[in-house]
């Protein structure tokens, strides 16, 4: 099971970060106490004044090679756990989200 939605536009992505992580990283797949798969991203910035999200977006329109004005905040302004959307080719960011929480495990 996949952490992400496809759509026309690209995909949407469920995330739950980890403000104040020590480093800017995807730290793989996670499976939630419901059961639902989310990519664990944690990044240096802190839950203020929307910095973290801040932050999220940008690693992640860096890792998956996109501009970041295709990545937008869905849900969860305020939650550490979020919904992002990835615009682009939906095929080629399946593919890159893959390659990006393949190398760590889900726990």
């Amino acid at each position: 099971m996949e952490a992400w939605r496809y759509s026309a536009q690209g995909v949407a992505v469920a995330v739950r970060v980890t403000p104040r992580g020590g480093r800017d990283e995807v730290d793989g797949l996670e499976t939630l106490s419901d059961g639902r798969p989310v990519v664990k991203v944690r990044v240096r910035a802190i839950a203020d004044g929307g910095e973290a999200n801040r932050a999220v977006i940008e690693l992640l329109a860096k890792s998956l090679g996109v501009p970041k004005r295709n990545v937008r905040l869905l849900s969860g302004a305020t939650s550490r756990q979020k919904q992002i959307a990835i615009d682009g080719d939906p095929t080629k960011l399946g593919e890159a989200l893959r390659r990006l929480t393949a190398a760590k495990p889900a726990e």
